[in-house]
């Protein structure tokens, strides 16, 4: 039995085919469409949109619209997703959808196993793209439309690459998010476990790289005063001495790929060290030599490896950063 073969089956003079596109991403609305079909005439080429081409659906897009007896399509944002569920703002857009024609169909047959709760009678149907002429009438026009949306996002957003992944969860996005975070359109929901565990992650690289410096210097012959210090002003991972110094040290442990270390500690950065030391020296008054340290840990991928240390004794220098500070404690 052909698409169109099931829908005449029917014997339902005006119904809609109900879908969605956009269930599984990470970014974007979630969009649905409903589709009242002439069974009449039937559309070439109408099929499930996951079998279809880009540029098939696109053309497809245009004489759906064309053709129709009606047609809508409607969306839940990614605010209504991340408070409602994704789940519920599915339903929401599908109602949206078909509330949204013009023509008032008696039925709706709607893809997949979970009833949306339509304002009028309706059948499920998995796999229902593959099924009937209206469903993937209704898919085509969801996909295209999603779609374009994460298109026009990527103007917005050209930093996370939506025109290619569409929002989806390749390797390139998390990349991306890995390295901007997430966006107002991403669905926070979505990214909530994956943040955790990255943070999670960080936490245990942080540590590692703090024991293996301040291992690297006791077996370099210094003594660690404080690990860790903090105050209003910043935080010092390590403070240590050695032959007249004070070595206030700052920790960069990182994976093997990706930027230095060292590149880590900005301007800024700097500024809250030297802060942070202007501090504990007038807790601690000291005759030793302060100088500014910078160890740096790169670490393997896989969890738990140290791949090196080194330590960069007089990273930098105070009366080199010049931001309005007094250094005469120096």
């Amino acid at each position: 039995m052909t698409l169109y073969e099931y829908d005449r089956s029917l014997g339902i003079p005006v119904f809609c085919g109900v879908d969605e596109a956009g269930r599984g991403p990470l970014a974007g609305d979630v969009y649905a469409a409903a589709v009242i079909l002439p069974l009449d005439e039937e559309i070439p080429g109408i099929n499930d949109s996951k079998k279809l081409s880009p540029k098939k659906r696109e053309a497809l897009f245009d004489v759906i619209l064309e053709k129709a007896v009606a047609a809508s399509i409607a969306s839940a944002t990614v605010e209504e997703i991340d408070r409602l569920n994704i789940l519920q703002a599915t339903f929401l857009a599908m109602n949206r959808a078909v509330d949204g024609l013009k023509v008032k169909p008696a039925f709706a047959l709607v893809d997949g196993n979970r009833n949306p709760g339509l304002s009028v009678p309706s059948r499920l149907v998995v796999k229902g793209d593959g099924t009937s002429a209206s469903i993937a009438a209704a898919s085509i026009l969801a996909k295209v439309a999603r779609d374009r949306s994460m298109e026009e996002l990527a103007k917005a957003y050209p930093q996370y690459a939506f025109e290619q992944h569409k929002g989806y969860g390749t390797k390139e996005h998390y990349a991306r998010l890995d390295q901007y975070g997430a966006s107002p359109v991403h669905r926070l929901t979505f990214l909530k476990k994956y943040f955790a565990a990255k943070e999670g992650t960080a936490q245990a690289h942080g540590k590692l790289g703090e024991d293996t410096a301040a291992g690297l210097l006791e077996q370099a012959g210094y003594r660690i005063l404080e690990r860790n210090y903090r105050c209003p002003g910043g935080e010092i991972d390590l403070i240590a001495q050695k032959d007249g110094f004070l070595a206030f040290c700052e920790v960069k442990a990182r994976l093997s790929s990706g930027i230095l270390p060292r590149e880590a500690v900005t301007p800024a950065k700097q500024n809250r060290i030297i802060r942070a030391a202007l501090t504990y020296l007038s807790e601690h008054p000291s005759e030793l030599q302060p100088r500014f340290d910078v160890i740096e840990v790169t670490l393997s991928p896989a969890e738990g490896k140290v791949l090196s240390a080194e330590h960069l004794p007089g990273a930098f220098v105070p009366d080199q950063r010049n931001g309005g500070m007094d250094y005469a404690a120096f």
